[in-house]
């Protein structure tokens, strides 16, 4: 009889392996942080645009969304939400938001909001939470969400405050070609602090800025996934991850925004600087205590600068600057040797006290056969920099005069 019960206990077991599923499998592996969600390749489904921000009570809530062929990204954009309140240690899904597409989420007057297309070139819209994250708004209309109907295309970048305004980058998508990267033009849009976020009337935009391929000498593919960042003087500026047709350049575009926020110029003889990362989506904040503005990005290093810097995510640093223009490599935070199916991306990313916590669109190793592709992840994963301004400097990157 214990013979019995003992093969009957094992096949239970193996039986129980058998049906967790991939989740299960995908722990097994060695996964750099902590999973905070998992999404096999074989789905066509893949994870993107991570987003976190931190509650008034502390509670951290994260997203992304789904794109890939498996997804309704180009018909109705997906993003699900998840929350934890134990410092990151663990997560659980508390909602579904369907029609959000590369989308952040912020907290402004200790409310919950989430911003970004409707889908894939979708029009832009914003949510609103009462409950944490639990339910949303919807962006019926011009004065519940609905801030521009069209075409719109951004990423999880910061929002910021400035001059009593709240300040956020997008990129108008509206073009005569469906070329990637051609049909991005830089602008910026702002709302009065104390305005109903909601109402699309709040909300200011500027001029919109076509991408121009004669800049760079010709070499210039794209410009997106812009930053309103406040310089030191006190300026807003987009600051933008460009593309070019150069391998292995990391290059970035600083746009000026007027003081109305109407404007928008560029000057390519001097609004172009090298900037670690540059070609792949960063988000850049600033630290009142370092005075330094900080940044996560992809480095290129180990032979790999023969080719097109926007496919090489294998290599994430900390960097940080006190202009905008030089910056510094603080510290190595993940890498694999591996380009074509390892990356840490698209990271998102908040001060914490002492420290920095991020989360990573992850390609990495599963029970499985890995990552679809570099780009199209697998995982999304949750990260803390322990004491992130005592972060010992690498490497100093210093910008050459303007080509």
């Amino acid at each position: 009889m214990m013979k019995k019960q003992r093969s009957f206990i094992l096949i239970l077991f193996i039986a129980l392996i058998a049906s967790s599923g991939p989740e299960l499998n995908a722990r097994s592996v060695k996964v750099p942080g902590v999973i905070v969600n998992y999404i096999p390749a074989s789905t066509k489904i893949y994870i993107g645009s991570p987003s976190i921000c931190i509650l008034p009570n502390g509670d951290y809530i994260a997203s992304h969304d789904h794109f890939g062929p498996g997804s309704t990204e180009f018909t109705q954009g997906l993003t699900t939400v998840y929350k934890s309140s134990d410092k990151g240690i663990s997560w659980k899904k508390i909602s579904e938001i369907h029609g959000q597409f590369w989308s952040n989420l912020f907290v402004h007057k200790n409310v919950l909001y989430i911003m970004g297309p409707s889908k894939h070139h979708g029009n832009l819209i914003i949510r609103r939470s009462t409950d944490n994250g639990m339910t949303w708004s919807e962006a019926a209309d011009s004065t519940t969400g609905l801030l521009r109907a069209g075409e719109y295309h951004t990423a999880p970048v910061p929002m910021v405050i400035h001059n009593g305004r709240l300040w956020r980058a997008i990129e108008y998508a509206k073009s005569f070609t469906t070329e990637w990267g051609k049909r991005y033009s830089a602008m910026v849009i702002s709302a009065p602090l104390e305005a109903d976020l909601l109402n699309a009337a709040s909300w200011t935009a500027t001029n919109f800025l076509p991408c121009d391929t004669t800049y760079l000498d010709g070499k210039f593919r794209a410009w997106l996934e812009g930053n309103a960042v406040v310089t030191p003087e006190g300026k807003v500026v987009d600051f933008l991850r460009v593309a070019t047709s150069e391998k292995g350049r990391d290059l970035a575009a600083i746009v000026n925004i007027s003081d109305d926020g109407l404007t928008a110029s560029f000057d390519p003889s001097e609004g172009f600087i090298d900037f670690v990362g540059g070609a792949r989506k960063f988000s850049i904040r600033y630290d009142e205590k370092s005075k330094l503005y900080w940044t996560i990005a992809n480095m290129i290093t180990d032979g790999h600068s023969d080719m097109d810097a926007g496919a090489v995510r294998n290599k994430l640093v900390l960097e940080s600057s006190s202009d905008l223009k030089n910056w510094k490599i603080n510290k190595v935070l993940l890498y694999n040797p591996d380009v074509k199916k390892h990356g840490f991306q698209y990271v998102d990313w908040q001060f914490d006290g002492q420290d920095i916590i991020f989360l990573s669109r992850t390609a990495f190793d599963d029970q499985f056969g890995g990552a679809d592709s570099y780009h199209n992840a697998n995982y999304l994963t949750f990260h803390r920099i322990k004491n992130f301004r005592n972060s010992s400097t690498i490497i100093s990157v210093k910008n050459p005069s303007p080509q």
